[in-house]
């Protein structure tokens, strides 16, 4: 079936695009689910850190039954319901309408050191190339969630969403443990700011395929978009060049806007269908 799309002129070129959310983001449409909080303190795999993680369960779900399961890194700042990405939200109505399945979304903030002069851990946590968030996730997070509502064991049922550095880390997580997480929404991902460079172009052409389904967003205005080096824009397009022709499960929408979370929440929606359709 071909699929009809309206005509929509080209945006100016600028740094002024903002796009407008669809209904999905919006409150009040079905009942709101349920949200619980918990703090995570001096864990292993990043000592002396603290942190908040947000659980939000659908609504009316029985929790003895294993639901799939999102994490979302920049925890607050992903559920805020009057932020940019409403992921809380966008969980009850996809839920409740019948777009995806029962999520249980786990909203995790990046650890910081409390009375530190820098207490800030995001960008160490984040930005790495290896598996130690992943397992954190795995081992830290997700038991203690598991707690209060069962999850699938399905990696394929099982996603992870970030944007800027988070999605960086989204993608790292996936990658590095597979047996974990199969889903990935990695928005405006800082791949350009890995402390080693974006390894992925190379990973992807040399390593054997991951069961992994990706959707990635890219900003034309994003950091560097015009520069040989530090390009957020170019590195996105190349992991995503990479994934396509390793024949991974994977989809690109690129954006007329700068580094924002504003696109990434309009799209979130969407991206969700998409990676549980």
């Amino acid at each position: 079936m071909t699929t009809i799309e309206p005509y929509r002129p080209l945006p100016p070129q600028d740094e002024g695009v903002r796009y407008e959310y669809g209904p999905l983001s919006s409150p009040g449409r079905h009942p709101a689910g349920d949200v619980r909080s918990f703090e995570v303190t001096d864990p292993r795999h990043f000592p002396g850190t603290t942190r908040r993680v947000w659980v939000h369960t659908p609504a009316g779900h029985d929790s003895t039954v294993p639901a799939a399961v999102m994490v979302f890194n920049d925890g607050w700042w992903y559920l805020d319901p009057d932020g940019d990405v409403r992921g809380g939200i966008v969980l009850d109505n996809l839920a409740s309408g019948g777009g995806i399945p029962p999520v249980v979304g786990v909203f995790v903030d990046p650890g910081t050191f409390p009375g530190a002069e820098n207490p800030k851990n995001r960008n160490h946590e984040y930005d790495a190339d290896t598996s130690t968030y992943a397992d954190f996730l795995a081992t830290e997070v997700l038991p203690l969630v598991a707690q209060m509502h069962a999850l699938t064991d399905d990696p394929a049922q099982r996603g992870i969403c970030g944007g800027s550095s988070g999605g960086g880390a989204a993608f790292t997580a996936a990658w590095t443990r597979p047996d974990v997480f199969g889903k990935i929404i990695a928005l405006n991902a800082s791949f350009a700011q890995m402390p080693h460079g974006n390894p992925y172009p190379r990973l992807l052409a040399e390593e054997a395929q991951r069961p992994l389904r990706v959707f990635l967003h890219a900003a034309h205005r994003d950091l560097g978009w015009n520069q040989r080096q530090m390009n957020w824009f170019a590195e996105n397009l190349e992991t995503a060049a990479a994934l396509a022709r390793a024949g991974y499960d994977m989809r690109l929408v690129v954006g007329d806007g700068p580094h924002s979370p504003n696109h990434g929440g309009v799209l979130l929606p969407e991206a969700l269908r998409w990676l549980w359709r």
